[in-house]
Formats: C-alpha cells, structure tokens, sequence
C-alpha cells in the first residue's frame, strides 16, 4: 500500500469499523478479518486494537466480554447510539467530500483530454 492510500486511511478508519460494528458485534480479530474481507488487507492488527481502544474511550461502542475457548475473554463491540450518531456524520461528510473530489476529477480528466486534443491538432 502507497504512503498516500496510508494516509487516507488513517482518517477514515474509525468510520470503516464503525460501519462494519453497525453491520453486527466483532471483536478485535475478527473486525480485522473482516476488513481484509472487504479488501483493507495491508491494515495491521495493532492498528484496529489501538482504533478500538480510541472508539471504547469516546464512548461510541459497548464493550461485553465474552469467555473464549482458548484464553482470556474477548471484548465484543457493538455500536451504541453515540456510534450510531457518529457513523452518520461519517457518511454525510463522506459523500460530501466523495462529491467534490469526483467534480475535481472529472474537470481534471475533461481539462487533460482537451489539452491532449488541442496538442495533437496544432
């Protein structure tokens, strides 16, 4: 994964795992697979288990520990009201700025292919 797919995951990953808790309960591993399900597959573990402890603290999920079959328990995390609230702010800032920058791409991409033109016929 480039430095510039990195960067703009880390200021959307808190909004991807919110969406995939919405969908149903996960702990942390399995959150991670599920990513990778879904094609984030360059997303380090370490990194959804620091993500989750920043989204348990701002109080958007509720944490259940579940006994496991092999060791301690496993938190399970589910999306809370605040989640729920906070997921919805994601998507309208998301397809806020998806809107944009598509605008931004399409001008781009007509600039490019008129100048291409305007090159080859002079």
């Amino acid at each position: 994964m480039g430095k510039q797919m990195t960067e703009m995951l880390k200021g959307t990953l808190e909004g991807i795992v919110l969406a995939l808790l919405a969908e149903q309960p996960a702990y942390g591993y399995e959150i991670t697979t599920r990513m990778r399900d879904h094609g984030f597959t360059d997303i380090a573990e370490g990194t959804i288990y620091a993500l989750l402890v920043r989204v348990e603290q701002k109080k958007l999920v509720d944490v259940e520990k579940v006994p496991s079959e092999k060791g301690p328990p496993r938190k399970v995390y589910s999306l809370n009201p605040a989640g729920t609230q906070e997921l919805e702010e994601f998507w309208k800032t998301w397809s806020f700025l998806a809107q944009r920058i598509e605008r931004l791409n399409t001008n781009t991409t007509e600039t490019n292919t008129t100048t291409d033109t305007n090159t080859k016929e002079n």
